[in-house]
């Protein structure tokens, strides 16, 4: 039974575009209906259109992907993986981007050293890249937050009746709970309603 070629092609999120990816593929040869799409993250190895991609792969059978982030961001996980397809399932893996990353030739001793220093340098710079994307983003919440920018569900506005029965609580003519059951809210976000209210004066 000869080779057969598979493409893994991933995107971390829905709205990202494979189109590159894809376009790889294909020029290399990868059948069509080979070419298995996975539109989740890189951080680990739970994604079910790879398990089983990497459960259908047969001895001699190829499996191509655009670069080695591609495969995944995690990098213990990357060499596990690429043990697994190598030399559990017997398959053969093509980085295209990187060509010394092609388990289809040097198979000698030198070859698979040099393989294995490159899988690892790159390895570890597809997790550094992950680990420095999520504390650019921790870092853009923060600023955002520190300029007021508000993240979650946005606040409902107060019904009309608000203003007059806020009023009427601070002048002590009703309870809290009473405002708050006039206006339809819990007591809590009738409170807070009215401190963001006395605040947006307070600073008018």
């Amino acid at each position: 039974m000869g080779e057969t070629i598979y493409g893994y092609v991933r995107v971390s999120t829905q709205d990202q575009n494979e189109a590159r990816q894809l376009t790889a593929m294909r020029a290399f040869g990868v059948p069509e209906e080979n070419i298995v799409v996975e539109k989740l993250s890189g951080k680990d190895f739970k994604r079910p259109r790879y398990r089983r991609l990497v459960r259908t792969l047969r001895p001699e059978d190829v499996l191509v992907v655009k670069s080695i982030d591609r495969l995944g961001r995690n990098y213990t996980e990357i060499l596990d993986q690429w043990s697994i397809i190598t030399k559990r399932r017997e398959a053969a893996i093509v980085v295209l981007d990187m060509p010394l990353l092609d388990t289809r030739r040097n198979r000698d001793l030198t070859g698979t050293l040099i393989s294995d220093i490159v899988l690892q340098l790159l390895s570890y710079v597809a997790q550094t890249e992950r680990e420095n994307i999520r504390q650019r983003q921790m870092e853009g919440i923060a600023a955002a937050k520190a300029r007021g920018v508000h993240f979650g569900p946005k606040a409902k506005a107060p019904p009309e009746a608000f203003a007059a029965l806020h009023q009427a609580w601070r002048a002590k003519q009703m309870t809290l709970r009473e405002a708050a059951n006039a206006c339809g809210m819990p007591k809590s976000t009738f409170h807070d309603a009215a401190l963001r209210a006395e605040a947006a004066v307070k600073y008018t």
